[in-house]
């Protein structure tokens, strides 16, 4: 759980997912979390599915978001949403940062 109400980005180590994707839990309590995730040119996000709502902003570079059977290509300042249970996935057009959000927390990206 966040311990500040503020977050400074330089105070947060990067998590390594793979080698084009990493990420940085910035803040959570029970009900949202919000997490930046970087990809390099390629990184792929694999399609999945989980129960929270998520929304993401594309802070940086240009993604390929598929979320269902909709693909849309988003750069920098696009969102995206998706609601609980539905298959999504992002493919990194050119390097880049998503900002997630999750409602309720991911408690899997807690160690």
């Amino acid at each position: 759980m966040s311990k500040t109400h503020f977050i400074k980005d330089s105070d947060i180590e990067w998590e390594i997912i793979d080698e084009s994707c990493k990420r940085k839990v910035m803040a959570y309590n029970d009900g949202l979390m919000i997490v930046k995730v970087h990809f390099k040119k390629g990184g792929v996000g694999a399609i999945h599915r989980h129960i929270h709502s998520q929304g993401s902003y594309v802070e940086s570079g240009v993604f390929e978001v598929m979320i269902g059977d909709e693909k849309k290509i988003l750069q920098q300042g696009d969102v995206f949403f998706i609601p609980p249970s539905i298959d999504h996935g992002v493919i990194a057009l050119e390097e880049g940062v998503l900002v997630d959000s999750f409602n309720p927390m991911r408690a899997d990206f807690i160690q």
